[in-house]
């Protein structure tokens, strides 16, 4: 994912004049082409976040269109304050960009870890936050966030993310695309848990269940219609996510649901429970830990469906 905003956004920048990048102290061999060709329009910000974010929402206001890049959880919590009287306050086109959201970095500990981001910045007034399943959808976010008038945060994995689509879908921004189809059970995941969604519907029609999968690439503003197809539709509707259940998707459409329901489905949500990964390993591990995996979120479907005997449910590695 990073490797696509990088070719992206120099790409962006070829075409509009106004395309500025700010960066916290990383990535700085990611963006060679991106200094090579637009070198003035690069800033290395260094560890000092805070100024960062305050510095692109002057930038937005005199006619610039700032992107800020840096690992999570040091673009989002640590310059929280800036983001919103700075970003949202004035409510200014900065797209703030978080690589390694969620778990991606759990090897390096909780310090790295982003389980709550989403949360914070759900919560801001004019905030637009999308979560990309895939190459093709941060390509599609990144080119939507430079025609908003308002702030954007878009919170990317880090490598090496499995493909979802096979060619780049129509993407606008609160619109959810439907990676594929089912009517028995819809999976609305968001990020880059999406693959691991199709993983747990094949797992799920191996049982005899029709399953869809959608990327709820749109944590902010929400697909309303998509949700009132899905929970009016759908026996089981899960939310998916590698981000906190409080705060994140499954808050948000339990959120929507409170006022516009009820409804017939069932809502079963799966994220990270209330506490911090104080175990050391990789970001296989962390999901394993917190139950973020195929088999459990096909099993947690079936217990919904209160389905009493299937098939023993096995990962596509076997």
């Amino acid at each position: 994912m990073r490797n696509r905003f990088a070719a992206e956004l120099t790409a962006m920048a070829d075409g509009d004049d106004r395309v500025v990048l700010l960066s916290g102290d990383i990535g700085n061999r990611l963006f060679d082409a991106f200094k090579e060709r637009h070198g003035e329009r690069f800033l290395n910000c260094g560890v000092a976040e805070a100024n960062m974010m305050g510095l692109a929402a002057g930038m937005a206001m005199s006619g610039l269109r700032p992107f800020v890049y840096t690992i999570t959880p040091f673009v989002t919590t640590r310059c929280l304050e800036q983001i919103r009287v700075d970003v949202c306050y004035h409510h200014v086109p900065v797209t703030i960009v978080g690589v390694g959201g969620g778990l991606s970095y759990a090897g390096l500990g909780a310090t790295h870890h982003s389980c709550e981001d989403i949360a914070f910045l759900r919560a801001l007034p004019g905030m637009t936050v999308v979560c990309p399943a895939d190459t093709h959808e941060v390509g599609g976010a990144m080119r939507a966030s430079l025609e908003q008038e308002g702030p954007v945060y878009i919170r990317l994995g880090k490598k090496g993310e499995p493909m979802v689509h096979d060619s780049a879908p129509r993407f606008e921004l609160g619109k959810a695309l439907t990676v594929r189809e089912g009517d028995t059970v819809t999976v609305l995941a968001t990020g880059n848990v999406v693959p691991m969604a199709v993983e747990a519907a094949d797992l799920l029609e191996a049982a005899g269940v029709s399953t869809r999968v959608v990327s709820f690439h749109t944590v902010k503003p929400l697909d309303a219609q998509m949700l009132a197809d899905a929970l009016w539709a759908s026996s089981v509707v899960v939310t998916f996510e590698e981000h906190s259940l409080i705060g994140g998707l499954g808050s948000a459409v339990a959120e929507w649901l409170a006022d516009h329901g009820p409804a017939p489905a069932s809502l079963v949500r799966i994220g990270t429970r209330d506490e911090f990964l104080h175990e050391s390993g990789g970001q296989g591990h962390a999901r394993e830990h917190f139950g973020l995996t195929p088999e459990v979120v096909a099993s947690r479907t079936l217990a919904a469906l209160g389905t009493a005997s299937v098939p023993p449910l096995r990962s596509a590695a076997g």
